[in-house]
């Protein structure tokens, strides 16, 4: 495991946030707590980056629906505290998902979906501003540094740049200085849930063996290649499909007979990779088997360190695939993952904890859905009602 325990109470503080108000879009929107080791994993859905699930490709400009605008006029939805939430701060909330979600659902399960959402970020917006309270009563300050220091960690631990996530970032449609707000939310909320945490979150020796035998298959690593590589997409932006392929095909073949001719790959990786790693060389670290999708994984397990493939095509354009090393399989003791799975342990705690805390700030708060069927008289005041509960998935230590 690479991340440290800071890093993962962050991640919990967030996951349990946004698990609480029904949506798992806490951090980086997929980035889950790791495991110490990594077990099977699900297929990736892209040949890059094995560290980060894939940026959706950028669509071709279309007009966008008309979904951030409130269907309602606006008025206060919920009162917390005193402090009013209006329909046009929820609907604000709810654009940026209504726009990624408009593009590949049809209009009819859009408003199923917007219902939901709704209702999902009203209590998100409850939850925060409970927390924001006590941010501000305690005093504390994030700042830029702070943001950035974090970032800059999780660059580190992710073998990426800060560009690199960056990139990563605002290629899936989200705003970079948006995911920094999170961070910076993240972190205020981490620091006013710690006291609570206190004496609380202790794991022994006897609990990491316990958890190590119960969960075995997590410390069995499978057959891994590391494998850099570059990565030529079409023009999304051509208006002839095929015209398109044959042109992004024949800049391959070319680079291709360029390494043959004994061309630096990972030059050549650098100036033309569509790929993040393209400011690594194209590598992309070790990966297992069902991590890539089939054609690249097919091509990159047929090959020993220092081979190079011909050109392989996927859905995501064409690749050179040049393997690096090679892992038999193998299994982690449990003296190696002792200190890890410890993290592990109590972040399980730190997360617990963390969703008893907010549970108390709802109880405590006065809280009144306005014209909301929530509640039968909009002027009474009633604790928040808690949507169903959606354990935050664990991830393992392997590539996501």
């Amino acid at each position: 495991m690479k991340k440290c325990s800071h890093s993962l109470k962050v991640l919990v503080c967030l996951a349990v946030i946004f698990a609480l108000c029904g949506t798992a879009s806490a951090f980086w929107g997929k980035k889950k707590e790791k495991k110490p080791a990594p077990p099977a994993e699900t297929k990736k859905e892209v040949p890059v980056e094995t560290t980060k699930e894939a940026p959706a490709p950028k669509p071709v400009a279309t007009p966008e629906p008309n979904v951030a605008k409130p269907a309602v006029p606006d008025h206060v939805a919920v009162v917390v505290n005193g402090f009013e939430i209006k329909e046009s701060q929820i609907e604000a909330q709810m654009a940026p998902q209504l726009r990624n979600i408009s593009r590949q659902l049809p209009p009819d399960m859009i408003e199923k979906y917007k219902g939901q959402l709704h209702q999902q970020t009203i209590e998100r917006m409850i939850v925060e501003h409970l927390l924001n309270e006590q941010v501000v009563k305690a005093g504390i300050k994030i700042t830029d540094n702070d943001v950035n220091n974090q970032i800059q960690e999780m660059a580190v631990q992710q073998k990426m740049s800060v560009q690199d996530i960056k990139q990563m970032i605002e290629s899936s449609g989200q705003n970079f200085d948006d995911v920094k707000g999170r961070i910076r939310k993240g972190l205020s909320y981490q620091k006013v849930m710690e006291s609570s945490w206190e004496g609380k979150t202790d794991v022994n020796d006897s609990d990491t063996k316990a958890y190590y035998d119960e969960n075995k298959s997590q410390f069995e690593t499978p057959e891994q290649v590391r494998a850099s590589h570059i990565l030529i997409k079409t023009d999304p932006n051509t208006t002839d499909p095929n015209q398109a392929k044959a042109k992004a095909l024949a800049k391959t073949q070319e680079l291709l007979k360029e390494i043959k001719g004994g061309a630096d790959f990972a030059e050549l990786a650098k100036n033309n990779s569509a790929c993040p790693s393209a400011s690594r060389g194209g590598d992309l670290d070790y990966f297992g088997k069902g991590q890539m999708v089939e054609p690249f994984e097919k091509a990159a397990f047929a090959l020993k360190p220092g081979q190079f493939s011909d050109v392989v095509e996927t859905k995501f354009g064409y690749h050179i695939i040049k393997v690096t090393d090679h892992k038999d399989p193998n299994t982690v003791s449990l003296d190696k993952a002792k200190d890890d799975i410890k993290k592990v342990l109590v972040a399980q705690k730190q997360r617990t904890l963390a969703r008893e805390y907010i549970e108390k700030l709802k109880s405590q708060a006065t809280i009144a859905y306005i014209g909301s069927p929530k509640t039968a008289n909009p002027q009474d005041s009633a604790p928040a009602a808690e949507p169903e509960k959606k354990p935050a998935p664990d991830a393992n230590s392997g590539k996501k």
